[in-house]
């Protein structure tokens, strides 16, 4: 086989870098505390009771406000985050 197969040649093998573990992800965020639990309840309760999201809509807000409190926001902080 004059192309040397499916690997490619030795000399392409020999000046590819050496393979880098990849880097690990570094943890930024923390758990909820059962505080933080509890304020982001009432907080869905609130809009739950105004009606003004669809339960799709309900869930993803969720999610958002639950990542960003992870990081370290507030409950306000992280609601005028989500709806700028």
């Amino acid at each position: 086989m004059a192309y040397g197969g499916y690997g490619g040649s030795q000399k392409d093998k020999s000046s590819r870098p050496k393979s880098i573990p990849a880097p690990r992800p570094s943890s930024k965020s923390s758990p909820l505390t059962e505080r933080k639990k509890t304020m982001l309840k009432n907080h869905m309760d609130k809009h739950k009771d105004l009606k003004d999201l669809s339960p799709a809509q309900m869930k993803s807000h969720r999610a958002k406000m639950m990542s960003r409190m992870k990081k370290g926001m507030s409950i306000s902080k992280a609601h005028k985050d989500i709806m700028k």
